[in-house]
């Protein structure tokens, strides 16, 4: 039957089962479809499966949103009706983007002039033509009859002249024209009505505008409209007042005070007047209407703290709290836990804490499931990814939580899409390696170049060698307008792998001022052709965007580049489809506003970015888990608990700005649209939708003093509501968690405050237990296999520099000094220490070499170690000089004739050393080392003199020399060299397996003492131990971060460490004498 119905109830089950009542009665035709207007797709999906779950099935239903459905009546109703819509906000804007540069020379619009003075990239035009756009749609739906107005003339202001230049010979076709000629159809011609749906059902949309009322009215003439209202009170609430607007009216009345005295002003319940001003309205626009009304309310019995505000928002009963005289004996009234409200000191906090008290709920509640539970936040994407990190991340099945997170923008969810976007990011944009190289973390775009994961390791390393830092080339720096250097460019980094390649450099051979990269092996070429396909193409697409081009232009711009750098899978290919979709009506945009201007790509990104961040997948909600999503208007949906995530002070009730020239905002009316009321009745929504608990967090300490932050003002006066309605202060109500989810307060008996993690418990247990941990090695590791018994001078070497270093990096794989993962991205404005010495070493070697220190500054410079320009040209030459300065001082130790290098490869005992041996002179070995003399230096030193000792041992004895900056050290001939190396060999083997008690420093400062200063062996060991304690002056090696792991707070200056320091450095020092620089 034709005529509209009013269904109204406090419980949305009850309107759901009385909505299955009435689908269950056929339509007149088996194929039409059932028709439910909601306002979001969780609503769909709820309402979908509650019919399921009444009727047994739901099929054949259409959900459409209000728009929709009237933009379908209109098609059906006004004949010829085109399908494109000239009107939409974003058609709009770009028209205004046509016509406003015309207009604001004109009388009225000398306050968007001022705006637009000076606009030369266009940002501002889009900006401001947005927002007009935007604001004109909402005109055509809360004020369809100034819009009238406008087009017949009757008003001069610069928004009115706007519109009729835009609307001009479509008057007919926005959206209060189409609703205008709709409602004169149907009245006029009544009959002529056909194919109107027989039922529409209006399910949970808490507020609908006059606009859309009138056309359901309208609709109701001719097919049967179902109205299904969430009201959260059942008596008439529509002139209850709010304490603050109980003031205001007050001291309106204030100068006539005999009026005064004579208001009456009823509150009612406070939380309804002061969050309920939403549905009040909406509820009065209801009441006018002429429909036949249906209440359905659902009586609340319940004895917790939120079925009784529930039961007296229903009644609209304010309950007051009597405390009890100090004399009476009556106990105290305890609090439950269907409220929760918990302060945190950061959103990472929050969720851990939920995490906990859900697990709480399931355990206190069997038949509590994680589909029952709906988390919501003011903002999904800052809460996103701690949602994963804490609920993602659980290892124990027992404490793994279900859940799916709906709501998120596709820009936040797709790969592809942020790749997209962060290659439109790079126009403009110094081209850093970490940008760059961030691309190629993207499965979709290293599937395109058939680049492994494996390679760009790869990759990363040949980056950092040829300090490819950021930039082009010196091209593209000079039009970013900043120094024009070639230097740790794309380009100079790319031509030197490329050379590299073609030519050996050996580090010193330049090629037309390009120093080859000798580190390229055979079949990595492959590798290095990938990338540069890749980069070419990166940065041609790049360059693309430089240029203005047209909507139509952008949009095959865009696409090609789509093309060019992604191939999607199968999880990824929905999104692509989504961005290929709105790329391709970027050129329809062109054809609809009739804006063929060019636009540059800063435009073309905001107005891209606009509608993806609009744009959602849909899914996530109701899915089987803990549901999280955003708080969005019409979701009151009923879950049997209800948490509420960021409920700040500065993040809700969400407040909107409104534009200085929003007529609407001059002359407000009942049924405007207010952001901040919206988010009020959607607090009061949730509290409501709440079946057991309604859980709320938000960040209420400081992360930096705990200094104690106010929630929202919604939360705030639903404390205010409890301590007035049931005794219970603000302290009894909210849980004040701790900062460190590892707090021992979480793991006391008779505490508020819990936790179910074990982690956190034992980190907790270590507050308490103040144990050092043990050492890291207490047992002697398995024996290696043989192929440990070939190795390199060098490498045994580096073994006596620090054995645990090495026992732990090589046999263990455990690297305490962790290589970052980001990319040097800037380049040197200064030299560290470590860049300083290795750059003073390999000018001291050229120097020695026979080479012209100006003579390889080109060589420096080309590797792009320097800082640019004529700082890094002054710091050469400063180092030069000092350079210079060194080899002159130790000439007459260098002026012997070198020889060639030496390859060496001995069998001793079971092993094999290998290595090329460099420095060789015709007297011995000559190492020089632009430093000071350090006790590793001299270890180094020793272990080649021994092997050249060992190797050219029945030819002719051989001395060797260590050249420092403070002094020089003779190393005289061994006899005895092989028995030396086996022994350090057997040391090594040994500290393999075990940690060894040998420390550089520690063990030649005891052995020095002895050997040199003829002290006592208690003296010589006290010695060492400062040495290996260290001081307020000097960092001792007890603090070396391999020594400390692997020996804790055990002194492991034993007699292990005196025998071991004695067997190494006594035939050092007995073979070793200072001499004369």
């Amino acid at each position: 039957m034709n005529g509209l119905n009013i269904f109204t109830s406090n419980c949305m089950e009850t309107l759901a089962e009385q909505l299955a009542l009435i689908v269950r009665a056929p339509l007149s035709s088996p194929l039409s479809p059932e028709i439910i207007v909601v306002q979001s797709r969780g609503m769909e999906r709820w309402v979908a499966m509650e019919l399921a779950r009444h009727n047994g099935i739901c099929a054949n239903c259409f959900f459409p949103f209000p728009n929709t459905f009237l933009q379908e009546m209109f098609k059906q109703t006004i004949p010829d009706l085109s399908e494109e819509s000239f009107f939409d906000p974003l058609t709009m804007t770009f028209k205004i983007m046509k016509v406003l540069p015309e207009c604001i020379h004109l009388p009225g619009f000398e306050s968007l002039k001022r705006y637009l003075v000076d606009e030369n990239t266009g940002m501002k035009l889009f900006q401001i033509s947005k927002r007009i756009a935007d604001l004109f749609d909402q005109y055509l739906v809360f004020r369809p009859e100034m819009i009238f107005n406008w087009e017949k003339g009757r008003d001069h202001h610069w928004q009115a002249f706007l519109w009729r230049k835009l609307s001009s010979g479509k008057e007919h076709l926005h959206r209060a024209g189409l609703w205008k000629a709709f409602l004169e159809k149907i009245r006029k011609s009544p009959r002529q009505i056909e194919r109107f749906p027989g039922r529409v059902s209006i399910f949970g949309i808490s507020y609908l505008p006059l606009f859309h009322l009138k056309a359901f009215v309208e609709i109701s003439g001719h097919s049967q409209v179902n109205l299904f209202l969430m009201n959260p009170c059942k008596e008439y609430w529509g002139d209850i007042v709010s304490g603050w607007e109980s003031r205001k009216i007050r001291k309106k009345q204030a100068p006539s005070n005999d009026i005064s005295e004579d208001l009456y002003l009823e509150e009612g319940h406070r939380l309804l007047a002061s969050m309920g001003t939403l549905g009040r309205n909406f509820i009065s626009l209801i009441s006018d209407l002429d429909g036949q009304v249906f209440e359905l309310f659902k009586e609340n019995q319940g004895h917790t703290i939120l079925e009784k505000i529930q039961s007296d928002i229903l009644s609209l009963k304010s309950r007051r709290f009597s405390f009890p005289s100090p004399n009476t004996h009556d106990p105290s009234p305890m609090i439950d836990a269907s409220i929760q409200i918990h302060s945190c000191h950061s959103p990472m906090r929050e969720i851990e804490v939920l995490h906990d008290n859900l697990l709480a709920m399931f355990e206190e509640d069997p038949d509590l499931l994680p589909k029952d539970i709906v988390v919501m936040t003011p903002d999904i994407h800052l809460y996103a990814p701690f949602i994963q990190a804490v609920f993602g991340a659980q290892i124990d099945e027992k404490k793994r939580i279900p859940f799916t997170i709906a709501d998120q923008s596709i820009m936040k969810e797709s790969r592809i899409i942020e790749g997209f976007m962060s290659i439109l990011d790079l126009e403009n944009s110094r081209m850093s390696v970490n940008r760059v190289m961030a691309l190629l973390e993207l499965p979709e775009i290293l599937e395109k170049f058939s680049i492994s994961e494996s390679e760009t390791e790869i990759l990363e390393r040949w980056i950092k060698e040829t300090n490819i830092r950021w930039g082009i080339d010196a091209e593209h720096r000079r039009k970013l307008d900043l120094p024009v250097f070639s230097e740790n460019t794309w380009k100079a980094g790319i031509e030197r792998l490329l050379l590299g390649y073609a030519m050996p450099g050996f580090g010193c051979k330049m090629f037309s001022e390009i120093l080859p990269y000798d580190h390229i092996e055979g079949s990595e070429v492959k590798i290095l052709g990938k990338f540069i396909g890749f980069l070419n193409r990166l940065i041609n697409s790049v360059d693309s965007l430089n240029q203005a081009r047209t909507l139509s232009g952008w949009s095959k711009v865009f696409l090609d580049i789509i093309e060019q750098f992604f191939t999607p899978g199968q999880d990824s290919e929905p999104e692509t489809r989504i961005l290929r979709t709105i790329l391709e009506d970027m050129s329809k945009q062109e054809a609809l506003s009739g804006f063929d201007k060019s636009i540059k790509i800063d435009v073309a990104k905001s107005f891209l970015r606009g509608l993806l961040e609009d744009k959602q997948l849909g899914r996530g909600f109701i899915s089987g888990g803990v549901t999280f999503c955003a708080m969005l208007p019409m979701r009151s949906i009923p879950f049997r608990v209800v948490c509420l995530a960021g409920m700040n002070t500065d993040a809700f009730p969400r407040e909107t700005k409104t534009l200085e020239f929003d007529l609407m905002s001059k002359h407000h009316r009942i049924g405007d649209r207010n952001r901040r009321n919206d988010d009020k009745y959607l607090f009061l929504e949730a509290l409501l939708s709440a079946k057991n608990k309604f859980y709320i967090s938000y960040v209420g300490q400081s992360i930096q003093d705990n200094a104690r932050i106010p929630p929202s003002v919604l939360v705030s006066e639903l404390l205010d509501c409890i301590k007035e309605g049931f005794g219970f202060s603000e302290e009894q109500v909210v849980i004040f968690q701790r900062l460190q989810a590892f707090s021992p307060e979480y793991f006391k008996n008779n505490s508020k405050l819990f936790s179910y993690s074990y982690e956190n418990f034992i980190a907790s247990s270590k507050m308490f237990d103040r144990k050092e941990a043990p050492p890291l090695i207490s047992t002697k590791l398995p024996e290696l296999d043989k192929e440990w018994k070939d190795l390199s001078i060098k490498a045994l070497s580096t073994f006596f520099n620090n054995p645990a270093k090495y026992l732990l990096e090589k046999r263990l794989g455990i690297y305490l000094h962790e290589k970052a993962d980001i990319l040097d991205e800037r380049e040197n404005f200064r030299l560290d220490h470590l860049e300083k010495y290795m750059l003073d070493q390999e000018l001291v070697t050229t120097r020695l070499s026979g080479s012209s220190l100006k003579d390889i500054y080109p060589v420096i410079k080309a590797s792009g170690e320097l800082p640019h320009g004529k700082v890094g040209e002054y710091i050469y030459n400063v180092m030069s000089l000092d350079a210079d300065d060194f080899v002159r001082k130790i000439k007459n130790h260098t002026k012997v004739h070198r020889l060639e290098d030496l390859d060496v490869e001995l069998d001793i005992a079971g092993f094999r050393i290998f290595d090329r041996v460099t420095d060789v002179y015709e007297n011995g070995l000559i190492k020089t080392i632009y430093a000071n003399t350090k006790p590793k230096y001299l270890l180094n030193t020793w272990i080649y003199h021994l092997v050249i000792n060992a190797l050219l041992e029945h030819k002719h004895s051989v001395q060797s020399i260590l050249l420092c900056k403070d002094a020089a050290w003779e190393f005289m001939p061994v006899s005895n060299a092989l028995d030396i190396i086996e022994y350090l060999l057997n040391i090594y083997w040994k500290g393999m397996s075990e940690p060894l008690h040998f420390f550089p420093v520690s063990s030649f400062e005891y052995v020095c003492k002895i050997l040199l200063k003829n002290q006592t062996q208690p003296f010589a060991l006290k010695t060492a131990q400062r040495k290996w304690n260290g001081s307020d002056f000097s960092r001792g090696e007890s603090k070396d971060p391999y020594f400390e792991r692997c020996f804790g707070k055990n002194d492991p200056l034993d007699k292990d460490f005196e025998k071991f320091s004695m067997k190494i450095y006594s035939p050092l020092l007995n073979h070793c004498k200072e001499i004369m620089l």
